[in-house]
């Protein structure tokens, strides 16, 4: 039995070791570009295959390490000491590198997305979400109740499934009224929007695309939200890394959370992020994410988004 634990894939399973080798061969010779595939770097696929596989993790490390720096996360004989005196949140116990790894993923999340003066400690990350329809799920569930009114863009102008298509959750639990693109610019009519918002008194306004061109106006669309009274919702999904990199406008301090998944432009692991900087929305998110969204986190997409941010912020 032992050898089952030790012995390499090839010799286990030859069928699927081939098939992962023929599809490492294909991506190699093809370029296929779907916006929502990218090329996760060696570090993030060794992270994934680690021995955090192993556990549960449910519920989340110590609140207090949102204040840490690297260096004082890192600080082992001060963490191990303290999870060992107070314990955690935790579902489980035999978590306490578990504990390190996912404050460290937050700190570094909060890191390479400040932006607009607002620093890494301004920024609550959760960095749980399975990917990214179950984030905007847990962002919906922690901010706007069933039947609510909620504004997306129109999927067939660019929007997402999530974004209150009638095939997804989103278009069934809410009244989604859309908006869309001028068919003469071809752009968003932010003129147009806010009528719409202050006719239709939304909750929530989700801006960020799947297949806009452009880049929102971040601060616009936050005057609309507060004009009505609404909250802002920045799914940046498609542009994550162009954001973290500073090539295009952050909505980070305009919109009240930001979503995104970490295996588009961050090439991380198949995961997504939820970001605030309000703490009293965090503690909703994080309620929303787990126990509302998902049975807990998985350990080894957190590490493979440790690894991402940390490239994020190198030069």
């Amino acid at each position: 039995m032992a050898e089952l634990f030790c012995a390499p894939l090839r010799e286990i399973d030859p069928a699927v070791a081939n098939l992962i080798s023929y599809e490492a061969e294909r991506q190699a010779r093809k370029l296929i570009l779907i916006p929502s595939e990218s090329r996760a770097p060696e570090a993030v696929r060794e992270a994934l295959g680690s021995v955090f596989q192993n556990i549960y993790a449910e519920g989340y490390p110590n609140p207090d390490t949102h204040w840490l720096t690297q260096d004082e996360i890192l600080n082992y004989v001060v963490e191990l000491a303290h999870y060992r005196r107070f314990s955690d949140a935790r579902y489980y116990k035999g978590v306490e590198y578990a504990d390190v790894l996912e404050a460290l993923a937050r700190r570094r999340a909060g890191e390479a997305f400040a932006a607009n003066g607002i620093e890494a400690d301004g920024i609550w990350a959760n960095v749980q979400p399975l990917s990214g329809a179950p984030a905007n799920s847990a962002v919906y569930a922690a901010l706007v109740p069933p039947g609510a009114v909620v504004m997306g863009m129109d999927l067939l102008h660019g929007g997402h499934l999530t974004h209150g298509s009638p095939a997804n959750r989103s278009g069934k639990l809410y009244k989604i009224v859309s908006y869309g693109i001028d068919p003469v610019t071809e752009r968003l009519d932010y003129g147009a929007i806010e009528v719409s918002a202050r006719e239709n008194k939304p909750k929530m306004i989700i801006a960020g695309y799947t297949s806009y061109p452009w880049v929102p106006d971040w601060k616009r669309f936050r005057e609309i939200a507060d004009a009505v009274g609404a909250y802002l919702l920045a799914d940046i999904s498609h542009i994550a890394g162009m954001v973290a990199a500073g090539v295009v406008p952050s909505p980070i301090g305009h919109a009240h959370v930001t979503s995104f998944t970490t295996h588009k432009t961050l090439f991380g692991p198949r995961g997504a992020c939820i970001l605030t900087t309000d703490p009293a929305l965090a503690a909703k998110i994080d309620a929303a994410v787990f126990p509302g969204e998902q049975g807990g986190p998985h350990m080894n997409a957190i590490a493979g988004m440790a690894v991402a941010f940390d490239l994020a912020v190198r030069p």
